[in-house]
């Protein structure tokens, strides 16, 4: 690739993945083997990440003379911290997925000999039971305000709780509550 095919490449990967980062819905990576480069900042993407026991993952560009170009160096600092970025990156450290959740990269590492992808499917199944309207308000609330001050983000937080506050779901959730069972949630 040329050079400049390389940068409309790099401009390809932040449109086309920029719905994922955009998305109302939850959104929940798999992490089965190496996620090396532009597959674990595609994992950076998501909300959630499960790794399998065996999962290795490193952002190892500047071994290679470049740095990542589809939002590694901003969204892996979000998640583990300044330097611990830093030292992933600089040094193109390589993390097992032990490692990267005690640093907070992924959020739950599947137990040895069990389908990453099953069980990742089988752990959030809160979410898909739960309150859509509901989700997209938190995912919201807490994706606008990440970079604001404390005040201007309780002030967005309030925008998002008042679309739940109007919601079918949480009528249906009170009643639900009342009644003693679980609620039937329809996104409305």
């Amino acid at each position: 690739m040329t050079e400049n095919d390389v940068r409309v490449q790099v401009d390809l990967y932040r449109s086309e993945l920029g719905p994922l980062d955009r998305s109302s819905k939850p959104v929940v990576a798999a992490l089965n083997g190496v996620a090396y480069g532009g597959g674990l900042e595609l994992a950076l993407i998501a909300d959630l990440r499960v790794a399998a026991a065996h999962a290795l993952l490193a952002l190892p560009e500047t071994t290679l003379g470049i740095i990542p170009g589809a939002g590694g160096t901003q969204r892996l600092p979000r998640l583990v911290g300044e330097a611990r970025a830093k030292e992933m990156i600089l040094l193109g450290r390589k993390l097992t997925a032990q490692e990267a959740l005690a640093w907070g990269l992924v959020n739950r590492v599947t137990p040895e000999g069990t389908n990453v992808v099953d069980d990742a499917v089988a752990w959030i199944e809160p979410i898909a039971s739960g309150a859509p309207i509901a989700q997209a308000a938190a995912l919201e609330a807490i994706d606008r305000s990440f970079d604001v001050g404390l005040e201007h983000g309780l002030e967005l937080e309030k925008v998002s709780y008042d679309k739940t506050l109007v919601s079918a779901d949480r009528r249906e959730a009170l009643a639900a509550f009342a009644e003693k069972r679980k609620p039937r949630f329809t996104g409305k």
